[in-house]
């Protein structure tokens, strides 16, 4: 069995007497430790998807196999401890607490639970051990970024879903996270996760879900994901 088996997956939302599809008769696998990257236009379910993936939105039916265990089926306290213990979140514009320093922020996470890395340690990781103390108004969009994946991962997450992760950054800052990101799956063994409209990023992945109108349009995996040195975008 795949880490991850989504099986006629569909999501609707009720806007007035519409009826809006936001995901319909979604199906794919991920393998343990690959990195995906969920390709589509605005619109097209990327988001939902990564929501139910999560367990911060329920599909309306079929399943949604995380290591074996159909999160659409969890009741909203088994939905939380899935949340806290399984998932690293990290968002296109940050969600730091702007009144913490760059430690307090990723503590948030690790106090979360028993095993989590030192906040220190991982900000060092991901490049910023000299701004540790640092405020989030001190950090450049790069830093903050850097500061959001240490806080996902510093609780040793199994998934690490990635909404638009550098859509608010500049290329070489932009590189510098996919690289973080990257090293996480390769180095780490997390299943990592990224949604995007860039199709310029697919190479970098090891399987690459394209998905149009609600529904995943076609899958790609990737024998030789590109190094991220290389990349152009």
């Amino acid at each position: 069995m795949s880490y991850i088996e989504v099986n006629h997956s569909s999501k609707r939302y009720q806007m007035g007497e519409t009826t809006v599809s936001a995901n319909e008769d979604v199906n794919f696998s991920v393998e343990k430790g690959e990195l995906v990257i969920i390709l589509g236009s605005s619109g097209a379910g990327k988001s939902t998807l990564l929501n139910i993936l999560g367990g911060m939105d329920t599909n309306d039916e079929g399943e949604v196999l995380i290591d074996g265990k159909d999160i659409a089926t969890l009741n909203s306290h088994e939905r939380t401890e899935y949340r806290r213990h399984d998932i690293g979140f990290v968002f296109q514009f940050y969600n730091l607490v702007g009144n913490l320093t760059a430690k307090e922020n990723v503590e948030l996470a690790s106090e979360l639970v028993d095993d989590a890395m030192d906040p220190v340690q991982i900000l060092e990781e991901v490049g910023l051990g000299d701004r540790v103390n640092n405020f989030p108004a001190q950090l450049s969009g790069g830093e903050q970024q850097r500061v959001s994946i240490a806080r996902a991962v510093a609780k040793k997450p199994k998934l690490l879903l990635c909404d638009e992760p550098t859509g608010a950054l500049d290329y070489n800052t932009g590189k510098q996270v996919l690289q973080i990101l990257q090293d996480q799956a390769r180095q780490e063994g997390t299943t990592v996760i990224i949604v995007t409209h860039n199709g310029a990023l697919a190479p970098i992945a090891d399987r690459v879900i394209r998905m149009r109108d609600a529904t995943v349009s076609d899958i790609e995996l990737n024998d030789n994901p590109q190094d991220i040195a290389t990349l152009e975008y």
